[in-house]
């Protein structure tokens, strides 16, 4: 990385941390006196930080704060760990039920990212780390996060990001790949039938929260002579069973 460039990243942070401190905001003159940068290079930094809604000008003041954008990441990390605490024992569970890997995901900036795993030393490796991001309209637990969207929702996302097709099973049409979130919200579960790896296949199921928002998927994934097709009906009973019981833990009611 460019030294200056790292040099743009930490007078970002200093803004930032400046203005932690500061309940009305401050100006651009005196961010410039309380950090030691120019006047225009304080405005340069803000623009871009205001863009992404990391902080927000006060339009009668002229003053810059925080903006909403570190509540929502503060909150997302927040819930993240507590979504990890109480969901690891039923992770556990599923992956002894099945004998195979168990995956926790969340939907981040149109992916889906592996949170937390549980790792089967016993079977094929699969090339997946907690952070991972796949994408959303080929894998189960995509498909599981969708689930509660809207067809609009589910189309302006899916528009903004490449419909790759990984293999011959990949869908790459809209309509089809909405057909098939429909499925899912019928039958409380999802399937990656060799969509996203040649040999994988994925069974996942919508964690819910106490606002019956969905806020994650659990997933169990293996070779497709393990986790065959005749078996989906049965996996797919532990996987949406090991949701609920997540879900519960994370305030879900039913009804």
């Amino acid at each position: 990385m460019a030294a200056n460039t790292v040099q743009s990243i930490d007078r970002a942070f200093e803004i930032l941390e400046t203005l932690a401190i500061e309940r009305e905001g401050l100006g651009v003159t005196e961010i410039g006196k309380k950090v030691g940068l120019h006047k225009s290079t304080v405005h340069r930094i803000l623009n871009t930080m205001a863009e992404r809604g990391y902080i927000e000008q006060n339009q009668d003041t002229g003053a810059y704060r925080l903006g909403l954008k570190f509540i929502e990441l503060c909150s997302l990390y927040l819930n993240n760990v507590e979504l990890k605490t109480e969901a690891q024992l039923y992770l556990r569970n599923l992956s002894a039920l099945t004998g195979q890997p168990v995956h926790l995901a969340t939907l981040v900036d149109g992916a889906a990212v592996y949170i937390d795993k549980i790792e089967q030393y016993n079977n094929i490796r699969m090339y997946s780390a907690i952070g991972k991001r796949i994408p959303l309209h080929c894998t189960a637990v995509g498909k599981a996060l969708l689930s509660d969207k809207s067809p609009e929702y589910i189309r302006k996302l899916l528009d903004q990001n490449q419909l790759t097709s990984f293999t011959p099973n990949t869908l790459t049409d809209l309509d089809q790949i909405l057909e098939e979130i429909n499925r899912v919200k019928e039958l409380g579960w999802a399937k990656d039938d060799e969509e996203h790896e040649v040999g994988i296949r994925c069974i996942a199921a919508p964690i819910y929260d106490y606002r019956r928002r969905i806020i994650a998927a659990v997933s169990t994934s293996g070779n497709k002579n393990i986790i065959s097709s005749d078996k989906d009906e049965e996996i797919a009973q532990y996987v949406i069973k090991a949701a609920r019981d997540i879900s519960k833990r994370m305030g879900y009611t039913e009804g």
